[in-house]
């Protein structure tokens, strides 16, 4: 079992918090977190998916929840909407910490009827599928180095760390990873999406043309890490507007889907608002980009954007354990200078990231950085390029390129 490393978080937050939501992708790890913190913590570990249990939820869910005592686990809350209000009537007259653990496979806050019922009484906190840190047992701190004064210092990188291919196709669910073979994997990720739709799509929105979000998936996929073009991507998909919102809505309503908002600054009007899409996965992404069967995909534009993705989704899973509170972006101006990653802490700060798929770097690989850095002005710390080499090479002041794994070799 991989220890995750939001656990010493997820633990902090039951300390001062009666309620707590653990939220993310179905097949992450959420039910081995919690039943090994029911095992530590003494709660009582019931799921949602047990339908007797759901239809004793559903009959009467004030009455649930009046019978617990003690930490109460719930797993899969979203079945039962209606928990919600009972949970809130319990907590406002016991504000007790660490009373209610909930687990979640819809983001809760794309739902506001669930939401809004527990606001200012419950934290969230997202499991994302593992980190490169996680598969090897280690704590990452690379957001928290990039925003330190000095250049980060990553440990040697072994010939594992290089095999950024192998890495980026096989992503980080928990099952996907332990399935060595590609073929196996491939059938894996055919199996979770079916799931998905078949079951938590629809049961979210009784969605009619089912048919057609297996299309978009595809398409997504194929866009990874590009803008989010509605008018284009209904033309292709054959997908009208209004329902195509709707099936993107729910994408990310079942985090299949995350959307990457645009960096912006009132010194400048010139740059480019529409965010970009990211599937929450480079492995399922590269199955349904149709790579996934490859060793190193032919198509070097789809290859490229597939690591842009990976690197993307290690940064948000990062950012829910390190110390460095931040927010995450991409910056394009309407001339086409890009920053496929920038990161804003809570001071204003901003660190720039370009990623690149190739093994060297040039000074013309730092453009879009340095445009960003002209608009961020003061408050532009750091401007980095990853790239797939093994160097840390700087390229003056506050400048530099460092190898992808880099992310994982910064650790605590």
């Amino acid at each position: 079992m991989y220890r995750r490393n939001i656990k010493d978080y997820l633990q902090a937050v039951l300390a001062d918090t009666p309620v707590v939501l653990l939220h993310g992708a179905r097949q992450t790890g959420k039910t081995t977190l919690v039943e090994n913190l029911a095992g530590e913590l003494g709660g009582r570990y019931l799921t949602l998916d047990d339908a007797t249990v759901l239809a004793a939820v559903t009959a009467d869910p004030a009455g649930f929840v009046r019978q617990q005592d003690g930490m109460i686990i719930i797993d899969e809350v979203q079945k039962a909407p209606d928990l919600f209000p009972a949970i809130k009537q319990q907590v406002d007259a016991d504000r007790r910490p660490g009373r209610f653990l909930l687990t979640g496979s819809a983001n809760i806050l794309m739902l506001p009827r669930i939401s809004e019922s527990l606001a200012g009484r419950m934290e969230i906190v997202t499991l994302w599928p593992l980190s490169q840190g996680e598969l090897a047992g280690q704590r990452e701190r690379f957001i928290d180095a990039v925003f330190s004064s000095g250049l980060p210092q990553p440990a040697k990188a072994g010939p594992v760390d290089r095999d950024i291919a192998r890495r980026v196709l096989t992503g980080g669910y928990p099952e996907a990873v332990e399935r060595s073979a590609s073929e196996r994997r491939q059938a894996w990720f055919g199996a979770y999406i079916t799931t998905i739709l078949q079951r938590d799509v629809r049961d979210l929105a009784h969605v009619e043309g089912l048919t057609d979000m297996p299309r978009l998936l595809s398409l997504l996929a194929a866009r990874c890490g590009g803008l989010l073009n509605m008018s284009e991507l209904s033309r292709s998909s054959g997908i009208a507007h209004t329902s195509l919102r709707r099936y993107l809505s729910l994408l990310e309503t079942t985090f299949l889907a995350q959307l990457l908002p645009a960096w912006s600054t009132n010194r400048s009007k010139r740059l480019v608002k529409s965010p970009k899409i990211h599937l929450i996965d480079s492995g399922l992404t590269s199955r349904l980009a149709g790579a996934s069967g490859q060793d190193h995909p032919e198509d070097l534009q789809l290859f490229g954007r597939l690591v842009e993705t990976f690197v993307v989704m290690e940064l948000r899973k990062q950012a829910t354990w390190n110390k460095t509170l931040c927010a995450l972006y991409y910056f394009r101006t309407a001339s086409g200078q890009e920053v496929d990653a920038v990161m804003e802490d809570g001071r204003g700060r901003v660190v720039g990231i370009e990623v690149k798929s190739a093994a060297s770097v040039a000074e013309k690989d730092f453009a879009g950085l340095k445009v960003l850095a002209d608009l961020a002005g003061k408050k532009f710390h750091r401007g980095i390029v990853l790239y797939d080499g093994d160097a840390a090479v700087p390229f003056g002041d506050r400048y530099a390129a460092l190898p992808i794994s880099t992310l994982w070799r910064v650790t605590e």
